[in-house]
């Protein structure tokens, strides 16, 4: 995109741990506000409509952060780490971005001598969704979020693979994309049964001050559909806008060749969102 330049970085966190990301930045590199852009579950920083929507959102004037969380699985492609992946928990996503916010204050990414520290926003996919309204509410220099069919429950996995998880340690969810059995180890179950309240997202919802716009597709799962109406039911502060058509990905496959009608109606949301409650 003409005028839109990124760089890459990476924060070592010990333990053999990394955030890897890329800042994406306006044609008019002064100080701006600054997007925080959440993978979830099965994603990455590179998957399909990622590096789109930063760019997108450089380009209507934010800076835009995208990255890896430390276990999501990828190191330098497609879940080249799936025992990180096995690993993962909500509590280490949650870790990742206090670190990746760490950064962000001590001015250490790229072009984060410009950052708005006092105008920032997150948008989270999927999973994503709820590790970053979890994150704002426990952060109020978040002045706004945005999930894209984000899940209103973070206990999203089947009975039969928690069975499976519970009797053996470990169990299998197939990557249909990359034809991979991704493991998944008893601690993610564990987290989620020690955290119940930390990470109940409606009731988070409803105490929280910093506006949710929630973009859901009208042609997603049920479950999550029904999520984003109980989500928008719980303050008045928050919004709901339903892309028509849109399926999970709104309507795009990895890698991103052609921009969907859906997921251009995503974009235009979440912009005109942000532009709202965190431009100055």
């Amino acid at each position: 995109m003409t005028g839109i330049e990124q760089q890459p970085f990476t924060v070592e966190l010990g333990n053999d741990l990394f955030l890897r990301g890329n800042v994406h930045a306006p044609k008019e590199q002064t100080e701006r506000p600054v997007v925080i852009i959440c993978h979830g579950f099965k994603g990455h920083k590179d998957w399909n409509f990622f590096p789109y929507a930063a760019d997108e959102l450089a380009a209507n004037g934010f800076y835009a952060i995208r990255f890896n969380f430390s276990c999501n699985g990828v190191n330098e492609e497609d879940f080249d780490e799936l025992e990180k992946f096995a690993g993962n928990t909500y509590t280490r996503e949650l870790k990742d971005l206090d670190a990746l916010f760490e950064q962000m204050k001590a001015r250490t990414l790229p072009f984060s001598g410009h950052f708005e520290m006092d105008h920032i926003g997150m948008v989270g996919h999927s999973r994503g969704g709820a590790s970053s309204i979890i994150f704002a509410s426990e952060h109020p220099e978040i002045k706004a979020v945005v999930t894209w069919n984000g899940v209103a429950e973070v206990d999203f996995l089947g009975e039969d693979l928690k069975n499976e998880i519970r009797e053996n340690g470990v169990g299998y969810i197939e990557n249909k994309r990359t034809k991979q059995d991704m493991p998944i180890k008893s601690n993610l179950l564990e987290d989620i049964e020690h955290n119940k309240e930390r990470f109940d997202i409606v009731a988070t919802l409803k105490q929280m001050n910093t506006p949710v716009h929630i973009v859901q597709g009208g042609a997603d799962g049920q479950w999550l559909r029904e999520g984003a109406e109980k989500m928008n039911d719980t303050a008045a502060q928050h919004s709901l806008a339903i892309i028509e058509g849109g399926t999970h990905t709104f309507n795009a496959a990895h890698p991103l060749q052609d921009v969907p009608t859906q997921l251009r109606g995503a974009l235009i949301e979440t912009t005109a969102f942000f532009q709202q409650q965190i431009k100055k």
